[in-house]
């Protein structure tokens, strides 16, 4: 699949998903944002898909948002930031959470600048891994504003209050190796992609439903009471012990033998 702005390609259950802007440095304009939602859509559909990678051509991630050309349409951007019906996401918004809400691990490689809504596309995905001099900002505050493309949920999941305060208003600039100190990045890699590469093998290793299932589990009882996270440790888990990626595992440990796992059974 070619998004122009974005691409996706599959292979051995990982899809490789591409912002592809490089002369932009990736900056998100109202094609890319639409383009990524719209291929998240795609990867939610393949139950093939197990890991998604989710990374930046050229020299950089993504530097944020393109200011210049988003403010050259005015009504398109004002109709990017309007919800419409039940949804509780704007297009800016989706295209972020579009990769929390898959149903598979997403990984984030990060180099080059990794700035504002840039920053705020890979605190939606499961891990991030980026070269030590990658540079991170949560640049809004540069501009007048405040992150709003999902940033108030996740970095508040991941650094303390006023560490998510300080940085979104001052809007400095820090490398990944403090990043990595703050819990914004998972790991520090001279070669990023290389490590996202060996973490998706052995996610690959185990079963899709159980990843899944994983990842539906942290985070719909992160902020839960612990007798609503239990029920959903229950429930969640008499839904693997029904299917048949779970008996394929069971079987594979007792035969001492590599899994032959099928397709993700459901989307949990």
């Amino acid at each position: 699949m070619n998004e122009s702005r974005v691409t996706l390609s599959i292979n051995n259950h990982i899809a490789t998903v591409s912002l592809n802007r490089p002369e932009k440095y990736n900056g998100l304009d109202l094609e890319t944002l639409q383009a990524l939602v719209r291929t998240a859509k795609v990867v939610k559909k393949n139950r093939d898909v197990r890991v998604v990678i989710l990374r930046g051509e050229g020299k950089a991630f993504c530097a944020g948002l393109d200011f210049a050309t988003v403010t050259k349409t005015p009504l398109k951007m004002l109709l990017a930031f309007t919800k419409f019906g039940v949804k509780k996401t704007n297009l800016f918004q989706q295209a972020c959470w579009a990769w929390r809400e898959l149903p598979v691990p997403v990984i984030a490689v990060l180099h080059g600048y990794c700035y504002g809504g840039g920053l705020q596309l890979a605190l939606a995905a499961d891990f991030r891994i980026a070269t030590p001099d990658c540079e991170l900002s949560v640049m809004e505050s540069k501009w007048g504003l405040i992150p709003d493309m999902t940033g108030t949920v996740t970095l508040r999941e991941l650094v303390p209050m006023d560490v998510a305060k300080e940085l979104a208003m001052t809007g400095r600039r820090f490398d990944a190796v403090e990043a990595k100190t703050l819990h914004l990045v998972t790991q520090v890699a001279e070669q990023p992609e290389q490590a996202a590469r060996a973490l998706a093998d052995a996610i690959l290793t185990r079963s899709p439903d159980a990843v899944s299932a994983t990842k539906a589990l942290f985070h719909s009882t992160r902020h839960a009471a612990e007798d609503q996270a239990f029920d959903q440790e229950s429930s969640l888990q008499f839904k693997l012990l029904r299917g048949r990626n779970q008996g394929e595992a069971m079987a594979a440990n007792l035969k001492k033998r590599e899994p032959r796992f099928r397709p993700r059974q459901r989307d949990y």
